[in-house]
């Protein structure tokens, strides 16, 4: 491939009519010049200028090559400009995968609150529970829920918190019970993840565990499938806070022996590198974990 920098030199000593009269202008000595179209004609395996020490003449293949040369050092320049204009200024596209969950209860709110105060940053946000693998696929941001710690990789990893698992359950199916310990919702139904779970190990603030087995009323392996389910009065729930806070504060859910909790879960922000973060990336990643934190 011919070298860009020798083709810019090849452009300016044609535009001004010679090596001495480039060399003046650009401050680059006549000897580099020279060199550098020399190294040029090496690559491209023609002569582009005729030159002797009393006449310069472009080639018909020089003639061509120039005006070739014109467009992409042209394109070259507006590649730069517009890397400049990213850096000063937040723009462009930013990819965001997170789960279903966390799509619905926390980033559907926010993120076009983001696009609105940035309107030069455009957003596409793939909802999905599967696993992404975010530098071969091509996002920039990845929101993470997580019950054991992430392992060590070049990825950057910013952990946003960490909530402990409430048991919730709807008022109607409780009947004015309200059970406090573990004991009391024992052989109650139960909305479980996997076919094989009937129950769960609750620890308390001084560190004592209990296992507590329920009655298998109701399996789904989705969070929100969950939180319907218990919301239709078919038994308790272990669910994260940032999942049924909202209906526990309006009364449609009901904490269950809140002594206790089953479990906890971990979210983390993650990115490929830090190195070249354009800034639209990076500020949306910061408004992100700065309001996932609160």
């Amino acid at each position: 491939m011919l070298n860009l920098n020798d083709l810019q030199m090849f452009m300016q000593v044609i535009d001004h009519g010679g090596f001495t009269a480039a060399s003046k202008v650009l401050g680059t000595p006549k000897q580099t010049l020279s060199k550098r179209v020399a190294e040029l004609e090496r690559r491209a395996g023609v002569r582009l200028i005729q030159r002797t020490s009393r006449s310069f003449t472009v080639t018909e293949l020089g003639r061509e090559l120039y005006r070739h040369a014109v467009a992409m050092v042209t394109e070259a320049g507006a590649a730069e400009d517009l890397i400049k204009g990213r850096l000063a200024e937040p723009s462009g596209l930013v990819r965001i995968t997170a789960a279903i969950p966390t799509v619905q209860t926390q980033l559907a709110s926010l993120l076009p609150r983001i696009a609105t105060a940035y309107p030069k940053i455009r957003i596409e946000l793939h909802a999905s529970d599967r696993f992404v693998d975010v530098v071969q696929e091509g996002y920039d941001i990845a929101l993470r829920a997580h019950f054991v710690p992430l392992p060590d990789s070049d990825l950057v990893q910013r952990r946003l918190g960490t909530e402990y698992f409430w048991l919730v359950a709807s008022p109607s199916y409780l009947k004015g019970r309200s059970p406090t310990d573990p004991d009391d919702i024992a052989g109650l139904d139960g909305i479980f993840t996997k076919q094989d779970e009937t129950g769960w190990t609750l620890s308390n603030v001084e560190g004592r565990t209990r296992t507590v087995v329920l009655t298998p009323r109701y399996i789904t392996n989705e969070g929100t499938a969950i939180l319907a389910a218990a919301l239709a009065d078919l038994g308790i729930a272990s669910l994260p806070p940032f999942m049924c806070a909202e209906h526990v504060r309006s009364g449609a859910l009901v904490r269950v022996a809140t002594d206790w909790t089953a479990g906890e879960i971990a979210t983390s922000l993650i990115m490929p590198s830090r190195r070249g973060l354009l800034p639209s990336v990076r500020i949306v990643a910061d408004l992100i974990v700065e309001q996932l934190r609160k």
